[in-house]
């Protein structure tokens, strides 16, 4: 029976478009970058686009796709939207076998999209309408979306103080409850900025398993280095997951250090979804009871796929 794992996080729709350099330079936006916008930009943007592809997008749901792909039990908890883009949603994620027990309503905002913007260098610039997304609250967790699963995901893009702590907490406390073992990712290194001890007090006093990129890791423990920041984080007793890029990723648990190196590739095309990726093979081997570096590897060798294509899925 394949173990059941819940993530929790944006529900964002990825609506990629093709652009040349000068599309960028007429709107400055700077290439690469991730903008936010509100929702006249956003509709500016998509009529003045030639959309290519939309698909389910967001971190947590990038990860669930990956477990999906890796034929493993996934489901997804995010907010959208009874609209157009939140039915893509939906659909998007079903399409692949991952369940979405979330229950669409009509909101005062719409479905939540990054339109992601395609140079012909490959580069994407990013420009995200947050939308209904950022509101789930702890009215949408229910307890029975969390109890029958091995363990939850949690995204710390989610964390803001507020509606969305209250949610965390909630599930957090419903997992507990019922024995399901609690995850999260760290996101990007500015989220890990703005709520550096409310992530490190969750690692202590509530966290299983974190996983974060060595920026976002030395930047929660406030050291220049990954080794001072190893030292310190062996102290807390929890199973802590780095990943360094080409330098490959390591864990520490149980006071050990597990070293896994990176999986080389030809030629890199895009990397979004890297870190989604990895995710999505260290948690369903570790779902499998598998020993930690065969997690590591599956992680590098998912993330190498990715890199080496267009977008956050595999299929």
């Amino acid at each position: 029976m394949n173990k059941k794992i819940l993530g929790i996080g944006n529900a964002i729709v990825d609506v990629f478009a093709k652009v040349e350099d000068s599309f960028l330079i007429k709107r400055n936006f700077i290439k690469s970058s991730m903008k936010l916008i509100d929702k006249s930009e956003f509709e500016d943007l998509k009529k003045n686009i030639k959309i290519e592809k939309i698909v389910a997008g967001g971190s947590v749901a990038n990860t669930m796709s990956g477990i999906a792909h890796l034929k493993g039990n996934p489901s997804f908890i995010g907010k959208i939207n009874s609209d157009n883009f939140g039915e893509i949603y939906k659909k998007s994620l079903e399409d692949i076998n991952v369940n979405f027990p979330y229950i669409q309503k009509n909101e005062n905002l719409s479905t939540g999209a990054s339109i992601i913007l395609i140079t012909p260098d490959s580069e994407r610039t990013m420009c995200t309408y947050l939308g209904i997304s950022s509101h789930l609250s702890e009215g949408d967790i229910n307890e029975k979306n969390i109890m029958n699963n091995q363990l939850i995901f949690l995204e710390g893009y989610l964390w803001d103080k507020g509606i969305s702590e209250k949610m965390f907490k909630r599930a957090i406390n419903i997992a507990k409850k019922n024995k399901v073992k609690i995850a999260m990712s760290l996101s990007d290194i500015f989220c890990v900025n703005r709520h550096k001890k409310d992530f490190y007090d969750l690692l202590k006093n509530d966290l299983d398993i974190l996983i974060g990129n060595e920026n976002e890791i030395n930047e929660l423990t406030e050291k220049k280095n990954l080794l001072d920041s190893i030292n310190q984080l062996k102290k807390l007793n929890k199973l802590i997951v780095i990943t360094r890029s080409e330098n490959g990723s390591l864990a520490i648990k149980d006071n050990e250090i597990i070293n896994c190196d990176s999986k080389k590739v030809d030629k890199i095309v895009d990397l979004t979804g890297a870190g989604d990726l990895f995710a999505a093979g260290f948690l369903k081997e570790y779902l499998e009871k598998s020993e930690i570096k065969k997690c590591l590897m599956t992680g590098s060798i998912l993330a190498s796929k990715i890199i080496q294509k267009i977008g956050a899925r595999l299929e």
